[in-house]
């Protein structure tokens, strides 16, 4: 069951942030060659697109989470601050090419992907995914990658295209407990996620999910969840509140205390998923470097 806050409750609660969520405003030589090399590559980072509260500190140290396949996505999440819409473009075949220039430039040894929703299209962008994977390891020594795919509309032939030329780490993000699916993710299904990441699990790959916490989600659905993500074989689990991004995007019911997390990271552990990042600001690709 969901939590219940009426207005004036959950407005107290939520109308400031906590100490533990302040951060630094991103700043630095570092942060400002990062910033120029993505500009100048004509690339897109989940970093600044989805407002990330670590970009100071990833971009600070020379990594950044690079968005493929444009910065429009078909879906419409009451969460994320991506841009929706419908794409007019079609994939851009160059895009593999500059994601490895930048991540040569920025002497990356791992990188991490992401991408918006592609449902306009029957294979979701996953040939660019490939591409890149491609591109990468023969202009890269030693690179590794973690890839944070869609789900493709349960499309399996176009998950497949992935699976083939595989990243070191397959991600795909559960994003909030079964039961808030359709306020949180109306247009995805928790059991297709569960099943993409252990398709890829049967394949051999190392897999990783993340969630946020703060919409309303009581402790035991993330416990259930976590339940599934071992059920389901997943290694990886991250775990980080949900920040509302602007007024028109659904609101915080909760600042989840860093002791909660503590325990999340805990009970997912003895549960048996083999390592749980879990923290106020962790998002799913923050000290992605380690879950290889």
């Amino acid at each position: 069951m969901i939590k219940e806050l009426n207005v004036v409750d959950r407005n107290e609660q939520t109308k400031r942030r906590p100490d533990w969520l302040r951060v630094k405003l991103p700043s630095g030589e570092k942060f400002k060659e990062v910033s120029d090399t993505i500009q100048k590559h004509s690339l897109n980072t989940v970093c600044s697109e989805a407002r990330c509260p670590n970009m100071g500190e990833c971009w600070g140290n020379g990594t950044a989470t690079f968005m493929i396949l444009g910065d429009v996505c078909t879906r419409s999440c009451s969460f994320c601050a991506v841009k929706t819409g419908r794409p007019v473009q079609g994939l851009d075949w160059d895009e593999p090419r500059r994601v490895t220039d930048a991540a040569k430039k920025m002497g990356l040894q791992h990188v991490v992907l992401t991408s918006v929703n592609r449902d306009e299209r029957k294979d979701g962008g996953a040939p660019i995914f490939a591409e890149t994977h491609r591109q990468l390891r023969e202009a890269i020594d030693g690179v590794t990658i973690e890839s944070l795919i869609p789900d493709f509309r349960g499309v399996w032939e176009a998950l497949q295209i992935v699976i083939d030329t595989p990243p070191d780490v397959l991600s795909h993000n559960l994003e909030t407990v079964p039961d808030l699916y359709r306020m949180i993710r109306p247009q995805a299904k928790y059991k297709r996620s569960l099943e993409l990441l252990q398709r890829c699990k049967d394949h051999g790959l190392r897999t990783k999910t993340g969630i946020m916490v703060g919409f309303g989600e009581e402790r035991g659905q993330v416990i259930e969840l976590m339940q599934d993500c071992v059920d389901y074989g997943v290694d990886v689990l991250t775990i980080g509140q949900y920040m509302q991004p602007t007024k028109m995007h659904q609101p915080v019911e909760e600042w989840v205390h860093p002791d909660q997390f503590a325990e999340y990271k805990e009970i997912g552990e003895e549960l048996g998923l083999e390592h749980v990042e879990s923290g106020p600001l962790v998002r799913s690709s923050y000290h992605a470097e380690r879950h290889v």
